[in-house]
């Protein structure tokens, strides 16, 4: 868990907080602090930001929805931060409550660049961070609370309260972008009434608030169950049920009116008139003297003010340019340097050959080994894919991502070089039937642990976030204590902060890897690594390739053996049986994960930041897995090495489709740097 970040969490009552509606109850708090993002100091920039940015929330009047989400400063230093009041709460009483939490938050939270506060435990949110959160649904950290208080009725609390949570998050998530808040209350038996609520930071989406609330009802069993009272809160969502009214009457939103832009200073009024003997002259110079004054140095100003923002944005983009180039220039090679490292790039440090072009092994003048990738000219992975790769890697350092070391650029010649990792790459052992009996499940687990870190970092803890789009056995490589090591970004594409899912008209990747919506309409997001991530687990835990394994004359699949032993309740059948039994729940839980991953609803996986706590907490229970998504079902015999496919629809013609297939990917066998 301590690789996963440093989480201070902090909150002044214990987790089996007897609920009071009011009175005492107030003085609670909960707060997180957390060290991923990085700390600053007293005297720095992101410091003065944010605590401009904190000291501004309450000031915006115009606002009577209690949200706030405001950014201020510039990367690296931006701070952007949110701010959420539950929806009863009156505009003046939700500012004075942000503006306590802006105290508060700084009290638990000193120097921590992410923080999270919840505010007398529900009154009013505050969170910060130097990376977008908006529009982003983010259900970590999160916290249960419950009341003591048994139910005198269980079946009949238990039904009520389901129903009535269910009928709350359809209403808060089909709120605008002002409010996405619910409360109601229900009769459970003769005796008790719960009153519920539920709320979603409004710049979520529907289904974004639906899927968080559902989330966070499901917790209600495993935290709250048969008690009178319980609140499950989340950085993007929160609920709460009680016997108890504990909620006022939400003040009415116009439906029409949208949210207020902010407001622009008018200038006041100017009163012209004149006593009764001022002659028609005098009027005249006033009505055309002070409008002059007053709307030519408004011009004036609107012009100042254009050309002033576009310098400031012609000096940033000049910023950015200096210092990709500065960057380009502390990596780059000496190509003569890297020919006699690689002694002219021999066949004898011919490392393997892919997509990319073939890879070598060198030594530098001072004894450091390097693996080169020498881009080839007839390569369709041509200028954009070599710059994404200098670009991408070179701002990426994790200890589960193979470093990029630098890179040279003359005439043709485009190579890249890495770090070099001497075990070669994973699946040279873990499909290999001799070798494999080299990784224990103890290799096995840490080989899975890493990648799901590597892959945490760049989707969520990278300055950038990355998508792999590519992740397979023969893209981890291990280093010299078997640690994995992602490799191979030649076909990453850069996302923006507050993107999760982009579009793409070329789809390259390694068939029985690729998740649908990517191979059949080109989608990618983050869970399209995530199902690459189930994949892979289930072929470490199994010793079998993807493409399948066979009975006799049918070949089955991995994900269609492991779902139905899963089914049949036969699941040791998927372990390798050259695996010991010391830590077969271990092994279960794993393919549990990995089935998890692999569903063939994008929605129903995992993110990565959820694997990893399902790594590392066995107490966090597991949802269960629905169908995974089959590529094949079963099939007789092998599959060509030339097989391909293309969309052949109107709408798709002009869509790029390079997959390879399983039969091609165990031609890559010994290649420990693919492409």
């Amino acid at each position: 868990m301590a690789d996963l970040s440093c989480i201070h969490l902090f909150f002044l009552c214990c987790l089996f907080l007897k609920f009071i509606p009011q009175g005492n109850a107030s003085m609670f708090h909960t707060a997180f602090c957390d060290n991923k993002e990085g700390n600053y100091t007293a005297n720095s920039t992101y410091n003065t930001n944010l605590n401009t940015l904190l000291s501004s929330l309450s000031s915006h009047t115009e606002i009577n929805y209690g949200f706030y989400n405001f950014s201020y400063g510039q990367n690296p230093d931006k701070v952007n931060a949110i701010g959420l009041c539950r929806g009863d709460v009156e505009p003046h009483e939700c500012r004075s409550c942000l503006n306590d939490s802006r105290v508060t938050i700084k009290q638990f939270c000193p120097n921590q660049k992410k923080a999270l506060l919840w505010l007398n435990t529900s009154k009013c949110m505050l969170r910060y961070s130097p990376r977008s959160i908006f529009g982003i649904m983010e259900i970590e950290p999160s916290q249960s609370l419950m009341n003591i208080n048994n139910v005198t009725e269980p079946d009949k609390f238990s039904q009520a309260l389901a129903n009535l949570m269910r009928n709350l998050k359809g209403v808060a998530a089909s709120g605008d972008s002002r409010r996405k808040y619910a409360t109601d209350n229900v009769t459970a038996s003769s005796f008790q009434t719960i009153y519920g609520m539920a709320e979603c930071t409004p710049d979520l989406s529907e289904k974004d608030c639906n899927d968080c609330l559902d989330g966070a009802i499901s917790k209600i069993p495993t935290c709250c169950q048969d008690k009178i009272g319980g609140r499950v809160l989340r950085p993007s969502c929160n609920i709460r049920f009680e016997s108890a009214s504990f909620y006022e009457n939400t003040p009415i939103l116009n439906p029409d009116v949208p949210p207020p832009s902010p407001a622009v200073a008018i200038p006041p009024s100017i009163n012209s008139t004149s006593p009764k003997e001022s002659s028609n002259t005098i009027r005249i110079v006033i009505a055309i003297v002070v409008p002059t004054v007053v709307v030519v140095p408004l011009i004036c100003l609107c012009i100042y003010s254009r050309r002033s923002k576009a310098r400031k944005s012609s000096l940033v983009k000049q910023h950015e340019d200096d210092d990709e180039i500065e960057i380009a220039q502390s990596l780059q090679f000496n190509f003569d340097t890297i020919r006699v490292a690689t002694e002219d790039f021999s066949d004898s440090n011919k490392l393997g050959q892919g997509g990319f072009g073939a890879v070598y092994r060198g030594r530098l003048s001072d004894g450091q080994m390097i693996a080169v990738k020498r881009l080839s000219r007839e390569s369709s992975q041509g200028d954009t894919e070599f710059k994404n790769e200098v670009l991408l890697v070179a701002k990426l350092q994790h200890r589960n991502l193979v470093r990029l070391l630098g890179f040279c650029l003359e005439g043709k010649e485009r190579l890249l070089i890495y770090e070099y990792v001497p075990n070669k790459s994973l699946d040279y052992f873990i499909f290999d039937p001799t070798k494999k009996a080299q990784l224990n499940w103890e290799m096995r687990y840490k080989i899975i642990t890493g990648v799901a870190r590597g892959l945490l970092y760049l989707h969520e803890d990278s300055h950038l976030r990355i998508i792999h789009r590519d992740l397979k056995a023969s893209n981890i490589l291990l280093n010299e204590e078997m640690n994995p090591k992602i490799a191979d970004f030649g076909m990453a594409r850069l996302v923006l902060m507050d993107q999760t899912q982009a579009n793409t008209n070329r789809i390259v990747g390694t068939y029985g890897y690729m998740a649908p919506e990517y191979a059949m309409h080109g989608q990618f997001s983050m869970k399209s690594d995530v199902f690459s991530f189930g994949v892979l687990v289930l072929e470490i835990i199994s010793g079998h390739k993807n493409s399948g394994i066979r009975h006799g004359e049918n070949v089955e699949d991995l994900l269609s053996f492991a779902w139905r032993n899963w089914r049949e309740g036969t699941a040791v059948k998927i372990v390798d049986p050259s695996l010991n039994n010391n830590s077969r729940n271990e092994m279960l839980r794993c393919i549990h994960i990995g089935l998890l991953c692999v569903q063939e609803n994008l929605a129903d996986r995992p993110t990565m930041t959820t694997i990893m706590l399902m790594l590392n907490s066995y107490s966090l229970s597991l949802p269960i897995p629905s169908k995974p998504a089959f590529y094949v079902s079963s099939r007789t015999g092998s599959i060509s090495a030339t097989q391909s496919w293309g969309y052949s629809s109107g709408e798709s013609r002009s869509r790029e489709l390079t997959i390879k297939s399983a039969q091609e990917a165990e031609n890559e066998f010994t290649d420990p740097y693919p492409r």
